[in-house]
């Protein structure tokens, strides 16, 4: 079996360039809303609430359970985290030049 070399982890984890552009946005949202609840310096309840999740729930996303999240469950956090989220749309050949 030869090696493969790969752009980005998730190329390599998930089955389909499709499949691996979905699991970098959860992974960038996840990481953003990390740093928002841990700079708010609250105890993980409270967090919770401000959220409007439950404590396990927020205990995945500290956890970095990726998988445990939808892109739309993310989106909605964002919100909740008073975060503002932008999206940009490059053709694939702009985007590598």
């Amino acid at each position: 079996m030869a090696n493969e070399c790969f752009d980005d982890i998730w190329d390599a984890l998930e089955d389909s360039p499709e499949e691996a552009a979905n699991m970098r946005l959860r992974s960038q949202l996840m990481r953003k809303l990390v740093e928002r609840v841990r700079s708010w310096d609250l105890s993980q309840k409270e967090a919770a609430k401000r959220l409007g999740v439950t404590q396990p729930r927020l205990n995945n996303l500290l956890a970095g359970k990726v998988g445990a999240f939808s892109l739309d469950a993310l989106v909605k956090l964002t919100a909740s985290a008073h975060l503002v989220l932008k999206v940009e749309v490059l053709d694939e050949e702009l985007a590598t030049a």
